[in-house]
């Protein structure tokens, strides 16, 4: 009985100890590409930068809390459900045009096709095209 109970507090030091490691390497990931002070300078509030580094930390843990837990319930009604599909969508493309900022993929692209006007529309193009294809994905039906 004994020897269940150190191996039930190892392998929980073990998830505990993974679990650290992956939220820390993604949460350095975000501020190495430069999620978070972008985002903050584009709303033009230096002086709220903790709370969005805070809303973002609280985010991951209560995700991460939802994740590991299926059964916490939280009946919060669909418009809550809206407004977090909606924020999750947004940052998730914030998160991958800071990426693909880093890595200078856009004027790459835009140097070896020889475009030199209207980038400004083919961004926005992008965008809209992504924003139709996961309406089209989440509305019709597919799972």
């Amino acid at each position: 009985m004994a020897l269940m109970w150190i191996r039930h507090l190892f392998l929980g030091f073990c998830g505990l100890a993974a679990g650290v490691g992956v939220s820390a390497g993604t949460f350095a990931f975000l501020l190495v590409i430069g999620i978070i002070p972008r985002l903050v300078g584009k709303c033009n509030r230096a002086a709220d930068a903790l709370h969005f580094e805070n809303a973002v930390i609280l985010g991951g843990i209560c995700g991460n809390l939802l994740s590991v837990f299926p059964q916490i319930s939280l009946p919060l009604g669909v418009p809550v459900l809206y407004f977090y599909g909606i924020s999750a969508g947004i940052f998730v493309g914030c998160m991958a045009v800071a990426l693909a900022e880093i890595l200078n993929t856009f004027p790459i692209m835009f140097r070896r096709t020889g475009l030199k006007v209207g980038l400004q529309w083919i961004m926005l193009a992008m965008a809209f095209g992504k924003m139709t294809g996961s309406l089209y994905y989440f509305f019709g039906g597919f799972q």
